[in-house]
């Protein structure tokens, strides 16, 4: 029998990708999003909110009334905001960690105690680069990707003796309709020099030369069928030797480097 998997945010970009692909080997694949249907004709549709507790308990009691288990959970949901931290208000802060952030942790506990009960599951986070890489005016989005990584390591081990492996993936730049979707605010921008407008069309310009969603849809959907206990894949040589020099480096000079790059 094929594992029965959960995307969510898996009606467009990387999450269709991502469903997709596990379509294509032999998973049943429900994606969870709020409004549109899966393009993919062998994945299903159902309509959840994240950001709404009672949506998702439905949606995840609708695949196990429909299937009787659950194997692998894929929390893709997510969105992007960008401008300076000072006049981004608490209100849209809030929102970005919601839907990236809780959204994930709301599905993740609906999906807990079925995988609890079948002794053994698989979850994975889309997480980003800027987890590790916090970009200057993405500020709330990497603080979102930051938590989502905290979260995989933790929870990670207190759910292993259930045989539940949890992973996160970190893609960097790729070519998907969220950087058209990005919530963009330039306020502050002449009292910082014009460097919030500079960041964000570099930042953007880099995201439209990026790798194709169905790369790193695929990328997610290996690390869901993986019998691998790794914690995290990145994305990319590029990116994984990012990575690399961000952890080996001094933080000082790692954040010097991220502020020449991404500050000016």
């Amino acid at each position: 029998m094929g594992q029965v998997a959960i995307v969510t945010g898996g009606s467009s970009g990387i999450g269709a990708a991502a469903a997709a692909y596990l379509a294509a080997h032999g998973c049943t694949v429900y994606e969870f999003s709020r409004h549109e249907k899966s393009g993919c004709a062998s994945v299903r549709h159902v309509t959840a909110d994240v950001t709404d507790e009672a949506s998702v308990a439905a949606a995840v009691q609708s695949v196990l009334a429909a299937e009787g288990r659950i194997d692998i959970l894929l929390n893709n949901a997510g969105f992007g905001i960008s401008g300076a931290a000072e006049f981004t208000s608490v209100e849209e802060a809030r929102r970005q960690l919601e839907v990236n952030f809780w959204g994930m942790v709301r599905v993740t506990r609906a999906v807990l105690p079925v995988m609890r009960a079948q002794r053994g599951g698989r979850i994975v986070n889309t997480s980003s680069v800027a987890a590790v890489t916090p970009i200057p005016f993405q500020t709330y989005y990497s603080v979102s990707k930051a938590a989502i990584n905290s979260f995989t390591m933790s929870v990670g081990n207190e759910v292993r003796p259930y045989g539940i492996r949890i992973s996160a993936v970190m893609p960097g730049d790729t070519r998907t309709g969220f950087t058209d979707a990005r919530a963009r605010s330039f306020a502050g921008d002449g009292e910082y020099g014009g460097r919030i407008s500079r960041s964000v069309a570099k930042m953007e310009k880099d995201e439209r030369g990026g790798a194709a969603a169905s790369v790193v849809g695929a990328a997610l959907g290996r690390a869901a069928l993986s019998k691998s206990r790794k914690v995290f894949y990145t994305v990319g040589f590029v990116y994984q030797l990012v990575i690399f020099l961000m952890r080996l480096l001094p933080s000082t000079a790692a954040n010097a480097i991220l502020g020449k790059m991404y500050a000016e």
